[in-house]
């Protein structure tokens, strides 16, 4: 009996870390259930405006937006870690879909929404994959710099596409500089009407956001603009409404999708899920900081596929974490991930019940909602820090979001990318080499350029590379070494190489190394290597490289080795002064 209850118990271990849903809904308290319903039902009236408004920005309908908010919400919660996170339509995947998928449509509107979905499908395929390697390091390929310079650049790419909307007229094609281009040289046609309902929105949105933080003011502006709509025949005056949108729920399917298409949507797919990846995670440390609690990025992995997958199926587009959304449902006071369920369910009331009431929805309110939306992408004060702190971060984030606005959204993500990659091999090609001093009146030693204090130990050079020895950066610290032993006013006689800091070498590095000390004794320096960790020692010895090191010694210090020498010159000179 025992055994079985054992056996049952390492089952539902094992299920509940595959679905955590599982262990939340055996662990769920009663006194949870209030504080996820009223933060489920605010969500989804934060949910329904925004998906419609990302439909909008991605050329889709609005049901679109709806279909992908409404099935990923009723899977995602099931398996993400977060339990905060909301899973969403985002602005910045919307036009990554919109820009990408126009021209492979056709003007088809049939077929484009069968690509959005089919994108979706693949995004949840690249999920899984990513789930099942474990591969939740590949999100921090993409720093912080380049997200923010990439997120400014969505900012102002979307404001171009968004402000023909809110004056009332047709907005143009091309690129951020030929729809700017449009947008200036078309303010003759502005409809006031338009501009007055959208300006009046957007008002009522900036009001909101100050002082009603955190509250579904998204909706109150839509069933707003309904009325008045209804109410003063805006259409009559030339106000572009959004239309019939089907009530029910589209049938379950795979989307009709060529073979062709799959490989043609897949640097599509590949970018969608690098954003998706990044935001979710991003949302999900920042609530796993601040409430405590476990995030596993791997996890996400899995319920953004299930997500994805859901969302395909259900003829929606591509879904990620979305952090306002997300920021909601927390302001809300939800308790666990079922707040997201609870959501989703309010969707399903609408699309089956009151989506014909949303077709009088003014075009301009779908502006000022995604305007207000993306508004928060662009953070001045992070370009002020970076100008601050670091010009050459500055500089990398200002490429990236020139990145997007002369190449569009989906090479901006692969420039953002290559950037991040670039960044990474320079730093790690040309690592940081400390030349080490005596910290006076010690016997320990540190960087004598941090310190100016320290003192320079006659007779040696002594060298610490703080970082692992790489085939692609040995060459680098070699001519670093040698350039130092050549420029020194009194040739050193030893060269002493602290690894303590150094926890891999490889093959190459390795006998680089040993070529290194070769090179110095041709000049007449001799070279030792003190302090390596013990799979640096093993490698040297295995490779047969300790004579020419100088031996290694696991015991020997660099203190210890300067002391010694010291020694011999105390020596040296009384036998000279005999």
């Amino acid at each position: 009996m025992t055994e079985n209850l054992a056996s049952s118990s390492a089952r539902f271990s094992r299920l509940a870390r595959f679905a955590p849903g599982v262990g939340l809904l055996r662990a769920y308290e009663r006194g949870w259930l209030r504080a996820d319903l009223i933060a489920g039902l605010t969500l989804a009236a934060y949910l329904l405006p925004a998906g419609i408004g990302d439909a909008s920005l991605a050329g889709l309908p609005a049901e679109a937006g709806i279909y992908a908010c409404l099935f990923s919400g009723l899977v995602f919660w099931f398996f993400c870690s977060s339990r905060h996170t909301a899973i969403t339509v985002t602005s910045a995947i919307s036009l990554l879909v919109g820009s990408s998928l126009n021209g492979l449509a056709g003007g088809d509107a049939s077929r484009f929404g069968t690509l959005a979905a089919g994108t979706a499908l693949q995004v949840a395929v690249i999920a899984l994959i990513a789930w099942l390697v474990k591969a939740g390091a590949i999100i921090n390929f993409i720093s912080e710099t380049v997200l923010a310079g990439f997120k400014a650049g969505v900012a102002i790419y979307l404001a171009s596409t968004q402000l023909p909307k809110l004056f009332g007229f047709k907005g143009g094609e091309g690129n951020f500089w030929e729809r700017s281009g449009h947008f200036l040289s078309h303010l003759g046609e502005t409809n006031l009407a338009a501009l007055t309902i959208g300006l009046g929105a957007l008002a009522v949105l900036v009001l909101g956001k100050v002082f009603l933080k955190n509250k579904p003011v998204g909706i109150f502006v839509v069933v707003g603009g309904i009325i008045v709509a209804s109410i003063m025949s805006l259409d009559g005056l030339g106000v572009k409404l959004l239309g019939e949108v089907p009530q029910g729920l589209p049938p379950i399917s795979l989307p009709a999708l060529r073979w062709s298409d799959l490989n043609d949507l897949l640097p599509l797919a590949i970018a969608c899920f690098m954003l998706g990846a990044v935001e979710t995670a991003a949302i999900g440390r920042m609530f796993a900081a601040k409430h405590g609690g476990r995030f596993d990025s791997n996890q996400e992995f899995l319920g953004l596929a299930v997500g994805n997958l859901a969302a395909g199926l259900g003829q929606g587009l591509p879904v990620s974490g979305g952090m306002s959304q997300s920021l909601v449902n927390e302001g809300g006071g939800a308790r666990t991930p079922l707040s997201g369920l609870v959501a989703a369910g309010g969707i399903l009331l609408v699309s089956v019940f009151l989506s014909g009431s949303l077709r009088n929805l003014p075009q301009t309110v779908l502006a000022a909602i995604v305007l207000m939306a993306v508004a928060g992408l662009f953070k001045l004060s992070e370009f002020r820090h970076l100008w601050r702190a670091d010009r050459a971060e500055f500089t990398i984030a200002i490429a990236a979001l020139l990145g997007v606005l002369g190449s569009g959204l989906l090479r901006g993500v692969l420039i953002g990318a290559v950037i991040s990659l670039v960044q990474l091999l320079h730093r790690g090609s040309q690592p940081h080499v400390a030349f080490l001093g005596r910290i006076p009146g010690t016997q320990k030693f540190s960087d004598l350029a941090r310190h100016l204090d320290n003192e320079p130990v006659p007779g040696i050079l002594i060298f610490r590379v703080e970082a692992s020895l790489l085939y692609f950066n040995v060459d680098y610290i070699r001519d670093l070494v040698l350039n130092r032993v050549r420029n020194e006013s009194a040739p050193p006689k030893l060269a002493l190489c602290d690894l303590s800091s150094s926890p891999y070498v490889d093959l190459q590095s390795a006998h680089a190394l040993a070529g290194l000390a070769d090179e110095l004794a041709a000049i007449g320096v001799g070279m030792q290597v003190v302090e390596a960790r013990a799979s640096v020692r093993d490698r040297l010895r295995a490779e047969g490289l300790e004579e020419r090191l100088g031996g290694i010694d696991r015991l020997r210090t660099v203190a210890q080795v300067v002391e010694g020498l010291e020694r011999q010159q105390e020596v040296g000179r009384g036998s000279a002064a005999d």
